[in-house]
């Protein structure tokens, strides 16, 4: 990260920097995800293995929970995450596999090289002038013909949200909430098609809905 880097990703990096214990402790379970929401990460895995074209990144990897199920699924696959301390955790955790620090808006990978990209709950820190950056590179970092998974929460109509506690820390994050006509929209002027789509409504605790969305790079 140098002088350069966007204010959105510092204070994202600071944010999750500064709650990275805590949010890994009630995050870092595969098996506390909901149900419908894990057979949408292993139905994108069948597919990625179908294709056989490269490995998987997981951008906004967080604890390394969803990276580590993956590579059960038998996907090669590693994570990126924008905060150095949820990668040094995710190491910890995950010690035989590869997590690095990155930004989805400025990928360190080579061009047309990955199997396929899962950014789940990611893209919700990135402001709107900034998503057609991270969609684009999506677009030049995947082989023809391979997909993303992209997950989100979303409200009609959008919104944003702004937390400046969480955890009992005191942070500056925000939160932008689109729907998935507007994820949808943005992914295919990037040039990635969207060709499934898997919305649901809020479970138990949750307050907003749901989103997963697969978009593929024309072969």
């Amino acid at each position: 990260m140098n002088a350069e880097t966007p204010d959105f990703i510092r204070a994202t990096r600071t944010a999750y920097d500064t709650i990275a214990e805590p949010y890994t402790e009630q995050f870092s379970d595969w098996a506390g995800i909901p149900t419908l929401d894990r057979a949408q990460i292993t139905g994108f895995a069948e597919l990625v293995k179908e294709q056989g074209k490269g490995p998987v990144a997981d951008i906004g990897s967080g604890p390394g929970h969803v990276t580590a199920a993956l590579h059960e699924l038998g996907i090669p696959v590693f994570g990126v995450d924008v905060s150095p301390k949820m990668v040094e955790l995710a190491r910890r955790t995950h010690p035989n596999l590869r997590f690095h620090v990155g930004s989805m808006t400025s990928l360190d990978l080579p061009s047309e090289t990955l199997g396929g990209i899962t950014a789940l709950y990611s893209i919700i820190h990135v402001p709107d002038d900034h998503l057609p950056t991270a969609f684009a590179e999506f677009h030049r970092v995947l082989a023809p013909g391979t997909h993303a998974l992209i997950g989100f929460q979303y409200e009609q109509g959008g919104g944003h949200m702004h937390l400046d506690e969480r955890f009992g820390h005191e942070i500056s994050l925000d939160y932008h909430w689109r729907t998935p006509d507007e994820v949808a929209e943005k992914l295919a002027k990037a040039g990635l098609q969207v060709i499934v789509r898997v919305l649901r409504e809020p479970l138990d605790d949750e307050k907003l809905s749901r989103a997963y969305l697969v978009a593929r790079k024309p072969a």
